[in-house]
């Protein structure tokens, strides 16, 4: 979009006295190439256009999205949003648009995954079904897939931004099924990061494959685990994936403005134990969860959230900070220009401690090591969660015993972060997808191995 005709717009809104007017255009390419059974199950390329139009009144939000970009009807969508508001307020405000506005290009160490075809993503695939194969005769199912997107966004607004962002992610997912005598048990590995197709050729695809075998076979031999509750070690990396549903989101302002979490009003609180810091960093180099901008044109930030068990700081976009009072931390994200923006995790860890795993287990009568966290659901007013384990072992006198399968966690983020009272020295991030309010959006999530003094754990 040509600044003029941004400029136009954003008047159109400020005439309709908003308070602050917000143009967010989107183009994004994406194509995936997926193989099952060693048979090409789906290849895809596709281009998605559309620009999304935002009226703040105060913190009412208005929002409106369109694929046409014709001036006049972008005007009349505004025309529309001013009118379903009863009462308009604020004066209007001048402007003029900054910013050296251009098409970013592929930087030189960037391979942009709209020049490679399908063969060459194809070859990957082939060669990490004939890997976990060749594991064992009980693999009896492997699907892969390699995916990429391509986005170029442009953000104009009434306070005179104007900017253009670049945007390439890459991810490769496996799943591998092993089954003994009418029971499966399937294990996946699905890393990804802000790469072009140099992250698949970089990629150690057969490692890759062999652990998700791996996995899946000892798994399938394992027994189960008695619920109660017991102390739980928590695996690095995946296991993460329990404080951002379960802490980050009550820590985002789009929680906090709605007194939908158990955090609200505490900052500068103890909320952990003195071994406990978590930070939500946008700036990782090509971490899957970092962005060069946020999707309100902010740019982003290492945002320490606790601090030796202290509460240091929410998640805030630009409603969430007015609402709350708080400053911006370049956390505003969206799906596409479908959505409005509101505060979102990045990449999202507990910070590495001090202890190793030897001094965790050695104070375990009997418990669970949950090495790999699986899938689960959690209640983000409450922090109320449910997170299968994909992978876990028991823990008997301090040592690492038996595999076992059918382990859930379950519990509320505000009572086990008290709870985690060892956290070891080993950080590892993990990619992930992340749906809320402004649909789903790349996150990492990531912590060393932690132990959790008591937790519930289901099983049979």
């Amino acid at each position: 979009m040509h600044t003029n005709k941004a400029h136009l717009i954003l008047e159109a809104g400020l005439s309709r006295h908003a308070d602050f007017v917000e143009i967010f255009e989107e183009e994004t390419r994406s194509s995936s190439v997926s193989l099952r059974d060693r048979k090409i199950e789906q290849s895809f390329a596709g281009i998605d256009y559309g620009i999304g139009i935002r009226l703040i009144y105060g913190t009412d939000v208005l929002y409106a999205h369109t694929n046409n970009d014709d001036p006049e009807h972008l005007i009349s969508l505004i025309d529309l949003l001013a009118d379903s508001r009863a009462a308009a307020r604020g004066t209007g405000q001048t402007f003029v648009l900054r910013g050296d506005i251009h098409s970013p290009s592929f930087p030189a160490n960037v391979r942009d995954p709209r020049k490679v075809t399908p063969e060459e993503k194809l070859e990957l695939l082939f060669r990490a079904d004939r890997t976990a194969r060749n594991v064992s005769a009980q693999v009896v199912q492997v699907s892969a897939s390699a995916s990429d997107s391509v986005s170029r966004i442009a953000i104009y607004n009434s306070e005179g931004l104007a900017l253009e962002d670049l945007r390439v992610r890459s991810r490769f997912n496996i799943n591998v099924a092993a089954e003994n005598k009418g029971e499966r048990f399937v294990a996946s590995e699905t890393p990804g990061a802000g790469k072009g197709f140099e992250f698949f050729t970089d990629l150690p695809v057969e490692q890759l494959s062999r652990t998700a075998a791996d996995r899946a076979l000892l798994m399938l031999s394992a027994g189960y685990i008695q619920g109660k509750k017991m102390p739980v070690l928590m695996g690095n990396g995946f296991g993460g994936v329990i404080f951002h549903e379960a802490c980050g989101h009550p820590l985002e302002t789009e929680a906090i403005r709605k007194k939908s979490s158990p955090f609200v009003g505490k900052l500068g609180e103890s909320i952990a134990q003195s071994c406990l810091t978590a930070i939500d960093d946008g700036t990782i180099p090509d971490s899957w969860g970092s962005i060069r901008v946020d999707d309100e044109g902010l740019a982003p930030q290492k945002t320490l959230l606790i601090e030796n068990g202290i509460l240091k700081n929410y998640l805030a976009d630009r409603v969430g900070a007015a609402e709350v009072g708080v400053p911006r931390t370049g956390s505003g994200r969206r799906e596409s220009y479908m959505y409005a923006p509101v505060s979102r995790m990045r990449n999202t860890y507990i910070a590495p401690g001090k202890d190793s795993v030897s001094e965790m287990l050695a104070g375990v009568d009997y418990g669970l090591f949950a090495k790999k966290m699986g899938g689960g659901s959690v209640n983000p007013s409450t922090g109320e969660f449910n997170f299968s384990v994909e992978e876990g072992y028991v823990i008997r006198n301090g040592k690492i015993a038996e595999p076992v399968r059918g382990a859930t966690l379950i519990g509320k983020g505000d009572e086990i972060l008290p709870k985690i009272s060892m956290v070891g020295h080993d950080l590892e991030l993990a990619a992930g997808m992340c749906g809320a309010a402004s649909g789903s959006v790349p996150v990492t999530v990531g912590q060393p191995t932690l132990k959790v003094d008591e937790i519930l754990v289901g099983g049979r």
